[in-house]
């Protein structure tokens, strides 16, 4: 049997999908996202309306198929077998697309084209969490669980004790080779951090040889595949960003150090991707959404008499760049915060989250 039609053979209909907020809605739809966020379960959601005869699935990562084979015959076998719906998982568009009525594409590559329509496929939210989450029943085990394994889709289907051996597997697959996995880690390591690229670089080349260009080559890789995010101060371009993960639970998968207000942070700032906001962070802010006049600033236990003084800085920078709101997101704590000039809520993270 050739590659296609293996490829042919496959039948997605007993897969247990996992719903989400977003599904396949077009026929013609590029999906882009981080490794393990859950492409494919929106692509087998997708197949399941279709009779396994009518599809035809084709993932360029799996080392069965073979791709010249597969270029030479696509087109015709497309036409041939009366093929209603192509996948081509993991596609570098280094093929011509055969026509047909659907085609759907996973892929690294962002790449505009007419008539196609793209979405950017994020982890899970707190919210599509807990629909999941059969292992735990109340919403203070089901927000230890996210903040310690992470949003991936799944982890919720993984036993705990495998689970951080499968985010290594993760970073591993990321990476590709042993000089890009210790750059990756390294931003890793400085997750809810404002450190420079170059002063991560000098910092990692004290410990390895690395060249310059490979280090930021990868780093540039990481971002456009959206593994890593740098946050960028508001209107001052040139000063040090704020590094985050698309998932924050790698931090503790790679190391036995504890880092909880970083880690916290970073859910946080996973919750405002997920909300598609414009995210900037402030001197004591940690992030600023100018379009609705709101700033965040993450205090796993805030204490409102103890923390006077910061709290002072924080309404200082709030009221210079005229924010309305102001939400300080905490683990537990609920408080009542009067001020004149802003609103301020303390609410628990799920909270928040969830509203």
């Amino acid at each position: 049997m050739t590659s296609l039609e293996f490829c042919h053979e496959l039948e997605f209909s007993k897969i247990n999908f996992i719903e989400r907020k977003f599904r396949i809605t077009h026929p013609k739809t590029i999906l882009l996202g981080a490794p393990k966020v859950g492409k494919s379960f929106l692509i087998f959601d997708y197949l399941s309306n279709f009779e396994s005869k009518e599809y035809l699935y084709i993932d360029f990562d799996d080392y069965r198929n073979d791709k010249e084979e597969i270029s030479q015959n696509l087109e015709e076998y497309v036409f041939r077998n009366n093929i209603k719906v192509i996948v081509l998982e993991n596609f570098s568009f280094d093929i011509k697309i055969p026509f047909c009525d659907s085609v759907i594409i996973t892929s690294k590559l962002q790449k505009d084209i007419k008539g196609y329509k793209t979405i950017k496929v994020s982890p899970l939210d707190f919210e599509e969490y807990l629909l999941h989450d059969k292992r735990n029943q109340n919403i203070t085990h089901n927000f230890n669980s996210f903040l310690k394994y992470g949003n991936l889709p799944q982890t919720l289907q993984t036993a705990e004790f495998k689970i951080y051996k499968e985010l290594q597997n993760i970073i591993k697959i990321i990476s590709g080779d042993k000089t890009s996995e210790e750059i990756l880690k390294i931003l890793i390591f400085n997750i809810d951090e404002k450190k420079s690229l170059n002063q991560l670089y000098l910092s990692l080349k004290s410990k390895m040889k690395i060249s310059k260009d490979k280090f930021y080559e990868q780093c540039k890789k990481l971002e456009e595949n959206f593994i890593i995010y740098f946050i960028s101060k508001y209107n001052q371009e040139k000063a040090v960003k704020k590094i985050f993960l698309y998932n924050s639970a790698f931090f503790s998968a790679t190391s036995y150090k504890k880092k909880f207000k970083n880690e916290f942070t970073n859910i946080i700032f996973q919750e405002l991707l997920n909300k598609r906001e414009q995210i900037f962070y402030l001197d004591y802010i940690d992030f600023y959404i100018p379009k609705k006049n709101i700033g965040i600033v993450s205090i796993p236990f805030f204490n409102s008499m103890l923390m006077q003084s910061q709290l002072k800085k924080i309404k200082k920078t709030a009221l210079e760049y005229n924010i309305k709101e102001l939400n300080i997101i905490t683990v537990s704590n609920n408080e009542n915060i009067n001020s004149k000039e802003l609103t301020i809520n303390v609410l628990p993270f799920y909270e928040w989250s969830l509203s």
